[in-house]
């Protein structure tokens, strides 16, 4: 969902040309797996287009010289990353509701069936984002 939430707002802002926005597993359980249905209807009832034939991949290490952030959704994703991006020397590497002043993981819809919550705290992380984004000309 955050990949298609903060795309939205990124166009909303007029700003979509400057940004690459892609989404990546930390596992290999869903590589190749469409997004998941409760997702798609949380996005569909909130208006988010979104991509039909996306698809999971696993991050990798060379996306780290790819992306100039790589957004966490929980410590869990986080710490997983890390074994497979050891070194963050650039900092890049960050939990997404930090951005909304916010120390704690997004709720993750996988063990609480809250699509609703997770939605809320993904939006809520992606505006702190552009938020941040627009003041902070060194975002991009």
């Amino acid at each position: 969902m955050a990949e298609f939430i903060l795309k939205a707002l990124v166009k909303a802002y007029g700003i979509e040309d400057q940004y690459y926005i892609e989404s990546a597993a930390v596992s290999t359980e869903e590589i190749g797996n469409p997004i998941y249905p409760p997702s798609k209807r949380c996005l569909n009832q909130h208006g988010v287009s979104f991509d039909p034939a996306k698809c999971a991949r696993q991050i990798t290490k060379a996306d780290y010289d790819r992306f100039d952030r790589i957004i966490c959704m929980d410590a869990s994703n986080t710490r997983l990353i890390r074994r497979i991006i050891p070194s963050d020397p650039e900092a890049k590497i960050h939990l997404l509701l930090s951005y909304a002043g916010i120390d704690r993981d997004v709720a993750d819809p996988w063990y609480t069936g809250d699509f609703e919550q997770a939605f809320q705290d993904i939006l809520r992380g992606c505006e702190a984002i552009c938020s941040f984004a627009r003041s902070h000309e060194s975002f991009q």
